[in-house]
């Protein structure tokens, strides 16, 4: 998932962002992060109340029917369970808000407790399990609440004639519509029957038939076990588009054509990873645009990546994102994070696949270009996020594990992963890549276990090159090591010269060339222009270029900052607009944040916010709120 822009490299995000905690002593708190470091137990999943260790879950068949005027999933969910410890004697499951009806084992009732609810975690569900018990049966219903799950009116979509559900588990909401254990380190395999309104069309991370009878009744199957964060559902008045022999796009009507043509791409996106870094295991890789609600850039759901319409530009300048979606199916949904501490295995990785995706696809220039951005966006986090927020194998405890998601795991992960592909050379670097997914196929791995891989292939070949102590000063302090890798772009020299001539006045604005400027050229002049500029300085930009008319929701991210930092009032229209149309949080946190730094600005907020709350994400909602609060 992305979270950040070229960090869009994103979806997250993405998601609720990165951490908004204020600046604090550094040699304190790396003395904290010192102990802290020594008291985790390495492999624990310190945000699940799972007992994995002595039954673990191997399987879940679901029936569920949508109520859409209920604003619920209603049904059973039945858990095929295996006991790791031969006398365990209960199974213990995570829920966040479900009711539970009933619990059984082959028509015979089971005892269960749901315990007291933590406002992170959700709740536990406890289960007596009998002599022989493998397999457990739960009849229940989430909340219209839920956290992982969004109930569109058919006034917030496309079409505006039908209702839209969808589901987001990352981080720990899969557990708000299905009660399991809701960890990275446990993987299962799923069937599920999904009953709709007859004009709906379900589809789930799972295998979809392109041609299947829209009838109200849904079958799916998923027979690769994945962790519980990549189970998602949608329902929507959504049709079917090819885009390649194994590629396809599911939209509402509205966004289908544009969208199959803006990512027709992505099929050669698919061979030419496959050339490099091993086949493809997930049979097709088809795409679902949600409606702008949707808190993520995308999200890399198996089979079937979640992505949000803000992407669709019209001339293929943010399909990076596609890129990086797809790149999971290799780093992330193959290879798992097992814990939240360890999700820059995921997004690192991802990352760093996502430049290459781009390079192949799209050559060395645009390759330099969303680096040198990625990497501006990493210097950006660097500077604002506390000593422990740096640090790739990051120790989440007793913090909501959404705090997790910043530049740090993706960013800072990619260059990591840059560095040692400089020191031991590309070919060689995709050969390791190549074995290291094949090592760990399917499987949920820690920080520790992936350098104990390095111990045994990189440390060991190229041990003349490379140093464990450098390696872990990488993953386990922050910032960046000195000496590392920074990425350049010739084609973004002459934009430091344009923006130079525009801020010494010895340039118009409307005498600047940009008539063959890309939109990593656009950002890249905007994103470095200084914090403050003069009326006339905005008035020039904005008359020459039309910045707060731009259609592209990236470079309107951009020049509405550069607004509200300078109270440039005829961009504020466009402002409220953008707010109340979009819940994606990488592009609304920032502008929230900017805007309640002056009391008029959060007034301003607030009016954009409430408008715009009953069509956000829960996620938005919980990433944003704080900005308004306080105000009548």
């Amino acid at each position: 998932m992305r979270f950040s822009f070229y960090s869009l490299f994103a979806a997250v995000l993405i998601l609720a962002g990165c951490s908004d905690a204020p600046h604090r002593d550094k040699t304190n708190q790396n003395a904290q992060t010192s102990t802290q470091k020594s008291e985790l137990k390495v492999g624990q999943d310190y945000h699940s109340f799972a007992n994995a260790d002595e039954v673990l879950v191997r399987h879940i068949t679901l029936d569920l029917r949508a109520d859409f005027a209920a604003k619920q999933l209603i049904g059973t969910a039945i858990l095929d369970i295996e006991r790791i410890s031969p006398n365990a004697s209960k199974l213990v499951l995570d829920t966040r808000d479900l009711t539970i009806e009933n619990v059984s084992s082959n028509e015979q009732a089971l005892d269960f407790t749901l315990g007291l609810a933590d406002a992170e975690l959700g709740a536990p569900l406890t289960i007596s399990l009998l002599e022989g018990v493998s397999q457990v049966k739960i009849e229940y219903a989430t909340s219209p609440e839920a956290s992982g799950v969004q109930w569109l009116t058919p006034l917030q979509t496309a079409g505006k004639r039908h209702p839209f559900l969808f589901t987001q588990a990352q981080a720990v909401h899969a557990r708000s519509f299905i009660p399991l254990q809701d960890s990275p380190q446990v993987r299962v395999t799923y069937d599920a029957t999904i009953r709709t309104p007859k004009q709906l069309l379900a589809v789930m991370s799972a295998a979809n038939d392109p041609n299947t009878k829209r009838d109200g009744i849904y079958e799916f199957s998923m027979p690769q076990a994945i962790p519980s964060y990549l189970i998602a559902l949608a329902i929507g008045d959504l049709e079917f588009k090819a885009m390649g022999e194994r590629t396809g796009v599911y939209a509402e009507a509205e966004l289908l054509d544009a969208a199959a043509k803006e990512f027709e791409d992505t099929e050669s996106m698919l061979i030419a990873t496959e050339q490099k870094y091993g086949p493809y295991g997930w049979d097709r890789y088809d795409l679902l645009i949600l409606p702008p609600s949707f808190p993520f850039g995308g999200m890399e759901n198996p089979r079937l990546s979640f992505i949000t319409p803000t992407v669709i530009a019209g001339d293929k300048s943010l399909v990076s994102l596609i890129a990086h979606e797809l790149a999971h199916s290799w780093s992330g949904n193959t290879v798992s994070n097992a814990t939240w501490r360890d999700l820059w295995l995921n997004e690192g990785f991802t990352t760093y696949l996502t430049y290459r995706i781009m390079e192949m696809i799209y050559g060395t220039d645009r390759y330099n270009m969303e680096a040198v951005l990625g990497y501006q966006d990493l210097q950006a986090d660097i500077a604002s996020l506390p000593a422990n927020d740096q640090i790739m194998a990051i120790d989440l405890r007793g913090r909501n594990p959404d705090d997790v998601f910043s530049n740090i795991p993706y960013e800072k992960g990619a260059l990591f992963l840059r560095e040692l592909e400089q020191k031991v050379g590309r070919d060689n670097f995709d050969a390791f890549l190549l074995d290291y997914f094949q090592a760990f196929s399917f499987k949920s791995i820690t920080t520790d276990e992936f350098i104990a891989y390095l111990d045994k292939t990189l440390l060991q070949d190229y041990a003349n090159k490379l140093s464990k102590t450098r390696i872990e000063q990488w993953i386990f302090e922050p910032g960046i090591p000195e000496g590392a890798p920074v990425p350049e772009s010739n084609a973004f020299l002459q934009i430091d010269q344009a923006r130079a001539g525009f801020l010494s006045a010895q340039i118009p604005a409307a005498s600047i060339q940009t008539a063959d400027w890309t939109v990593h050229e656009w950002l890249y002049f905007l994103n470095n222009l200084p914090e403050k500029l003069s009326e006339e300085q905005l008035q020039q930009l904005d008359s020459a270029f039309k910045l707060t008319e731009s259609p592209n929701n990236e470079i309107a991210h951009s020049w509405l900052m550069i607004a509200v930092a300078n109270e440039y009032k005829p961009a504020y229209d466009r402002l409220y607009e953008y707010l109340v149309s979009i819940g994606r949080n990488k592009l609304v946190k920032p502008l929230y944040k900017a805007l309640s730094q002056t009391s008029e600005g959060k007034a301003f907020a607030k009016r954009a916010f409430e408008q715009a709350k009953p069509g956000y994400h829960p996620l938005t909602i919980r990433a944003n709120e704080g900005f308004v609060e306080g105000l009548e």
